[in-house]
This record gives C-alpha cells, sequence and structure tokens, in this order.
C-alpha cells in the first residue's frame, strides 16, 4: 500500500529520503517531469523505468531533485488505486468525468499529501500550480478544492473509510494495497494455502526494490562491484546489490561486463545452466532472448564451459539489444521461437523466458497493473504454449529446457506446462528447487517441487517462475 508519513502499522519503504524545497522553478520542473512520464505512461503505454531516466537527464535533473521526481513519479503509479478510491470521495464529479490529465495531476497531488513528508499546504500549493498550467484556471479551482479535502486526514484515516475492516477480504486489499481486484485473487490463488502472507506480498509489490548487479562471469567480478560501493546479495554468486547511486557509474556496467539483473532472474539462468542432462554440452540457446539480460549471464557462463549460446528474439530491435548483452562468442539472430530457425534437437539446453503478464515484476513497473487485464493472461497462453512446445522440439534427447516467467500467475506457469507436457510423452520434470539449492545453498522458500517460484516478500526479488524440463529418448 502507500506508506503514511507517520509509519504507523507498516512500512514506509517508499519515502523519499530527506526533506524537498518547496518553492521555486526546479521543483516546478520536477513535478511536471513525474506528470509528463505518467502521461506517457497513460497515453502511449510508455514504460516509466525506461522513460523517466531519459527526461531527467534531458531536463538536467539531478540529486535530490532527481529522487523527488522518481518518488512522485513510481509512488503515484503505484498508489493510483487507493488515491483514486480517497479523490472519488472527494470530488462532486464521477472520476470518468474528469479529463484524463486533470485526474493524473490529482493523483499525483494526492501521493505527496498522502505518502510523503511534504507539508500538506506545499503538495496542495504546487499541485494547483500544476493544475493551472495543465488544465488553466478554473480546472485550478476544482483541483484546490479537491485537494483540500485529501489533506483534511492522512493515509490511516481514509483507509479506515475506503478499504473498511467489514469490507470483503480481496475488495479490501485491492484498495488497500493498490492492486486490481483481479490480480489480488490471482496472486493468492498462487500462493496456496492461506498462510496470511497475501498481505505481506501486496505491501512487497509496492516497496521500492533496490538495484541488483551481476557481474558476468569471465568479464567481471563480484569483488569488483563490491570496490564500486556494491553490497553483498543474499543467493547469486555473481549478484550485488547498489544501495545507492547510478549504476552506470560504475565502470564494469558502462563497459558491458555486468549490468543491473534482478536476483531471481540470474538463479533461473544459473539453474538451467546447472540442471543435470545426459550426454554432450557444448549448445545452449535462449529462444525469447530480449532483451538480453538472461541471455548475457548465459553467454558468459557457457564461455567458461566451451558451450556456446544461439540467443533469438522475433523483434529485430530487440535482438539488438540482446547481442549488446551477450559476448562475442555467442550467435544472435532475429527468429521466431514458435517457428524455429534450426533443425530438431540441434540443442543441448534452452531458456525459453516467455512473454507474460510481468505480474511478477510490479514493483520495477508499478504501472503493468493498471496496463493488463484478466484477458491478457488467456490472449498470451497459446503462445506461451506454442513457444514451450517448440523448445521441447529443439532440444535433443536428453536436453534441458527451462521455462520462466515473470509472474506467478498460475495459468501462465505450471497450467501451461502441465496442458504441454500432457500432449507428449518422453519429458521428465526435473526437482527445480533442488537445483536451485545446488547454485544458492541458501535459498528456501520456493515450494517443494517440481516447479520453483520466486515471491518478493520472501526472497526480494521478483516473482519468477521457474519450470526445468528433461527430454527423454
Amino acid at each position: 500500500m502507500p506508506p503514511t508519513r507517520s509509519g504507523r502499522g507498516r512500512p514506509d519503504r517508499n519515502r523519499r529520503p530527506g526533506g524537498p524545497r518547496q518553492t521555486g522553478r526546479p521543483q516546478d520542473l520536477v513535478r511536471r517531469t513525474a506528470f509528463d512520464v505518467i502521461r506517457a505512461v497513460e497515453t502511449r503505454d510508455a514504460y516509466a523505468n525506461l522513460l523517466l531516466p531519459t527526461r531527467l537527464r534531458d531536463r538536467g535533473i539531478t540529486g535530490r531533485d532527481a529522487a523527488l521526481a522518481t518518488e512522485l513519479t513510481y509512488g503515484t503509479l503505484r498508489g493510483r488505486g487507493t488515491y483514486d478510491a480517497v479523490l472519488a470521495l472527494c470530488s462532486d464529479r464521477e472520476l470518468r468525468r474528469i479529463d484524463a490529465p486533470l485526474l493524473d495531476v490529482l493523483r499525483l497531488g494526492a501521493h505527496q499529501i498522502l505518502a510523503t513528508r511534504i507539508p500538506p499546504h506545499a503538495a496542495v500549493g504546487t499541485t494547483v500550480e500544476l493544475a493551472r498550467s495543465v488544465a488553466g484556471p478554473g480546472q485550478a479551482k476544482f483541483a484546490n478544492a479537491v485537494l483540500r479535502k485529501v489533506a483534511s486526514r492522512d493515509l490511516d484515516a481514509w483507509l479506515a473509510i475506503v478499504a473498511p475492516a467489514d469490507a470483503d477480504a480481496t475488495t479490501r486489499l485491492s484498495v488497500a494495497h493498490s492492486h486490481p481486484k483481479w490480480i489480488v485473487s490471482a496472486l493468492r490463488d498462487a500462493l496456496g494455502p492461506d498462510r496470511g502472507e497475501i498481505g505481506d506480498l501486496l505491501e512487497a509489490d509496492n516497496a521500492r526494490p533496490r538495484v541488483t548487479l551481476v557481474a558476468r562471469p569471465g568479464r567481471a567480478t563480484v569483488e569488483e562491484l563490491r570496490d564500486a560501493g556494491a553490497e553483498p546479495s543474499r543467493y547469486s554468486p555473481y549478484a550485488a546489490v547498489l544501495g545507492e547511486g547510478d549504476p552506470a557509474h560504475i565502470d564494469a556496467v558502462r563497459d558491458g561486463r555486468a549490468a543491473v539483473q534482478d536476483e531471481a532472474s540470474q538463479l533461473v539462468a544459473l539453474a538451467l545452466a546447472a540442471a543435470p542432462l545426459e550426454g554432450p554440452d557444448a549448445r545452449w540457446a535462449d529462444i525469447c532472448a530480449g532483451p538480453g539480460g538472461k541471455a548475457g549471464l548465459l553467454s558468459a557462463v557457457a564461455g567458461e564451459r566451451d558451450a556456446r549460446l544461439l540467443a533469438a528474439d522475433v523483434q529485430p530491435h530487440r535482438a539488438g539489444l540482446v547481442r549488446r548483452a551477450v559476448d562475442g562468442r555467442a550467435g544472435v539472430v532475429a527468429a521466431d521461437g514458435t517457428a524455429p530457425a534450426w533443425r530438431p534437437g540441434a540443442f543441448d539446453r534452452i531458456m525459453v523466458d516467455a512473454p507474460c503478464t510481468g505480474l511478477g515484476a510490479l514493483r520495477r513497473r508499478p504501472e503493468a497493473r493498471w496496463r493488463r487485464g484478466p484477458e491478457s493472461v488467456a490472449e498470451l497462453g497459446p503462445l506461451q504454449r506454442e513457444l514451450l512446445a517448440a523448445a521441447l522440439e529443439s532440444v535433443r534427447p536428453g536436453g534441458v529446457v527451462a521455462y520462466v516467467t515473470c509472474s506467478p500467475h498460475l495459468a501462465e506457469t505450471r497450467v501451461v506446462v502441465d496442458d504441454v507436457l500432457r500432449r507428449r510423452d518422453g519429458v521428465e520434470r526435473l526437482d527445480a528447487p533442488a537445483v536451485l539449492a545446488s547454485v544458492a545453498p541458501d535459498l528456501t522458500g520456493v515450494g517443494d517441487g517440481p516447479y520453483a517460484q520466486f515471491w518478493p516478500h520472501r526472497h526480494g526479488t521478483d516473482a519468477m517462475f521457474l519450470a526445468l524440463l528433461r527430454r527423454g529418448d
């Protein structure tokens, strides 16, 4: 859920460090930048994590101002569901009748009022000025009236009204933690037997993720990353965590020898490399490789073992990103993994990082929760099944396929694997948690097998799913 200023009863993980300057043109530019990114997310499906750094750089916003712009952008996107519930009670217009740009201004103001240390009067004043520049004087008066009502209570008091204890559990969790109800239900189902974790998971989705780096083996070391200011990671032998600062300022990252990569993403790639197979181990493939994170790590590991990776992506521009991530020994092609350009049984190990709803990465892409609907799961299902079926044809007998999604949704994970295997014989489900334990001995809580599921609230990672499948004769 969005954090409180006081932090009563819940961690304030989204709180921006330090207090902002409250007046002056730099702050106007900061708020305008946050608004522009939020609008781009809404109107042209932009990704905030890709667009915001560019906007900050282009506008010369650095330091504390950049930190504030980041907090306002991500915090508003994360908390939209909660803020809309509050705004609906504070407005004499239905939210659907408020012009979209003005509604985004109001959400931005609500976040400042309810979830930062910015004084309410300053949050109202600066937001009203933004409304004036975006929508004109008349709408600025409307924004002033609405935001003053928002500022009449703190977040805890509003939550008692918009997410009361006597509401049904799904509705209450949806509003309090700012997740659509269908996602709350799907995540609860994926967690399995109720251990009281759903609130912790939703809260973890709203926490600002730390920046995790990967030192690509043979090209960089974890010690080099630590010398540059990173801290030890929990699980991956190639990971380090950057507590603060821009990773692009680290030489190894700037040179492409290291990269930003979630720790679960590293571990599923390493699990594929560690999975037991029968026969030769020289030809590896990543058939949905863009933008190249897992391919970059796999190509480095393969190189140390005298193996060679072929990375493919159906979109040429994504294949170009992959080419920059892998080392020179890897091959990269623009190819459709569902209609392989290679012969059957060509590979010893294959990664299928299937396109999915991205529900496992809501910490890093908070807008995904508003961009997707339950229909997206059904739309992606046929592609996921085709990719896995094609991978099982492309791996040789005795070889291993890793099926991976950055989503815990059952219909994108175990249901896909079970459906594909129901249609073909001779495929063994390996014990993915056991293979992961060989890579990360301290890792627990990913399930009892044969599949593995990471969780943000348990592991501090994306909610990555892993199935390891070995083809028989």
